[in-house]
C-alpha cells in the first residue's frame, strides 16, 4: 500500500467516525443546532426617537456615518412600493430538515416581530403596507397576544422549534417586507 492510499484510507476512517457520531447524537436526542436568521434596519435615532418617544430606536452601528432611515422616509417609500432594503431578514430562505429550531436575533435599532402568516402581506401599521391588506396573523398589533409573543426587542433573540414539514412564512407585522421562506424537509 503506497503512503497516498494510506492517507486516503486514514481519511475515510475519520470520516466515517465522525459521520457515525453526528448520527449516534441525532439518534440519542441531542437536538440539532438552531439555524440562525438575523432582523436589520437601519432607524435614525433623532428622527425615530422624535416620532416614538426617547429611547425607541438605539440604532448606535450605523446612523453616526449617515447610513440610517429618517421617520418618514421609512414611511415614504413603503407607499411607492420600493421598501428600505437595509430592513430585511437575513437570509430570505432558510432549508431546514424537521426538528430543527430557528434564532432570530434583532441586530437593528427596533422592535420587530417573527410572526408566521399564512401567506404573506401587510401588516398592522396601515402606512408602511405598500396598499397591501393586512394579513389576519398580524391584525390587532400588539393588542393581539399571538402578536405580541412574536415580538423581538433590540439586542434580543427568540427560538422557534417544532416546525412541521412543508413550507412556512415568517414576516414582521410592522414592517411587512421584511419576509422569511423556512422551508422544512
Amino acid at each position: 500500500m503506497t503512503n497516498h492510499t494510506k492517507c486516503l484510507l486514514a481519511v475515510l476512517i475519520f470520516t466515517s467516525a465522525n459521520h457515525a457520531l453526528a448520527q449516534e447524537d441525532t439518534l440519542q436526542g441531542h437536538p440539532p443546532s438552531p439555524v440562525q436568521i438575523v432582523a436589520l434596519d437601519e432607524c435614525d435615532p433623532k428622527t425615530f426617537n422624535a416620532a416614538l418617544g426617547p429611547d425607541f430606536c438605539k440604532n448606535v452601528a450605523l446612523a453616526p456615518l449617515g447610513f440610517a432611515t429618517k421617520f418618514l422616509d421609512l414611511f415614504k417609500e413603503a407607499a411607492a412600493g420600493t421598501p428600505d432594503p437595509g430592513w430585511d431578514f437575513e437570509p430570505d430562505i432558510v432549508k431546514i430538515k424537521e426538528g430543527t429550531p430557528l434564532s432570530i436575533v434583532d441586530q437593528g435599532g427596533e422592535p420587530h416581530t417573527f410572526t408566521e402568516v399564512k401567506k404573506f402581506g401587510g401588516g398592522f401599521v396601515e402606512g408602511l403596507n405598500a396598499g397591501e391588506e393586512t394579513v389576519p396573523e398580524c391584525a390587532g398589533g400588539f393588542k393581539n397576544l399571538e402578536v405580541a409573543r412574536t415580538r423581538i426587542i433590540q439586542g434580543s433573540t427568540v427560538q422557534v422549534s417544532g416546525l412541521s414539514k412543508g413550507e412556512h412564512h415568517f414576516q414582521c407585522c410592522i414592517h411587512p417586507w421584511m419576509r422569511v421562506k423556512v422551508e422544512v424537509k
